[in-house]
């Protein structure tokens, strides 16, 4: 048995996940907390937050982020791929920055802009 809290909204219900029966999630107050629990022992996944550096004296880094959740055990492979980028503006909110990053069918995009 797992226990975990769930993240979907601010309740924070307490979860046990039970491996050995189904993955059967108990201590939920809505469906989406059994999904997450699920999700979370089977197949954990994460949105990756981060910087890249810019080539600019104004603006060192850019933050930015991965468009859907990857696999958690790719985080760190992921954001060594962003580490290598160097961004020249301009840089819209939303561009692509790395497509299919790692091969996961996310792209990582700017969220912010630079002029």
């Amino acid at each position: 048995m797992k226990n975990l809290i769930c993240i979907c909204c601010p309740k924070g219900c307490h979860l046990t996940v039970d491996e050995k029966n189904d993955y059967k999630v108990s201590g939920n107050s809505c469906p989406r907390g059994e999904e997450y629990g699920r999700n979370e022992i089977v197949n954990p996944v994460r949105t990756v937050t981060h910087t890249a550096k810019v080539n600019s004296h104004t603006h060192p880094r850019l933050s930015c982020k991965t468009d859907k959740a990857v696999p958690k055990k790719l985080m760190f492979d992921i954001i060594g791929e962003i580490n290598k980028l160097v961004i020249t503006p301009p840089v819209k909110t939303g561009q692509i920055l790395i497509e299919n990053v790692c091969k996961t069918d996310a792209n990582v995009i700017a969220t912010q802009e630079l002029v």
